[in-house]
């Protein structure tokens, strides 16, 4: 690597801007660009993918009822896993009617996946004691 003020750096860079047929100005704006550190998360972190906020908190609270219901006495319940491909094969009865989840068709990918429906309640703020007074 030659120094910052190197007459060979100097004509090194500018026999490129020619070759390109732009500015020294340009090719230093783009190798500084190239160089700066870019961000780790993307732009919408914490926005859902595939479905509005309201839809998938919606959703993840279908799954905590689904998972509640079926609860036994010694706590044991249905896998997240096993809530979403019942909300997505059969449907749930709502007081609001009945409500089914869409699956997708990317190689038996699921609209609402398990670690965005495990994630999410925590994310929404979705207790236990505040599901066990769901109507859902």
């Amino acid at each position: 690597m030659l120094p910052p003020r190197s007459p060979q750096r100097r004509q090194l860079l500018q026999a490129t801007a020619q070759l390109y047929g732009v500015s020294e100005d340009t090719l230093y704006r783009i190798l500084r660009d190239r160089l700066r550190p870019r961000a780790v998360h993307r732009a919408a972190r914490g926005q859902p993918r595939v479905m509005s906020r309201e839809q998938l908190e919606r959703y993840c609270e279908l799954i905590a009822a689904l998972k509640l219901r079926t609860s036994n006495t010694q706590g044991r319940h249905l896998s997240t896993s096993e809530a979403i491909r019942l909300l997505e094969t059969y449907g749930v009865e709502t007081p609001a009617g009945h409500v089914q989840a869409i699956a997708t068709s990317n190689a038996g990918a699921t609209t609402t996946r398990r670690c965005a429906s495990n994630r999410q309640p925590s994310a929404f703020k979705l207790k236990r004691a505040m599901r066990v007074g769901s109507s859902i």
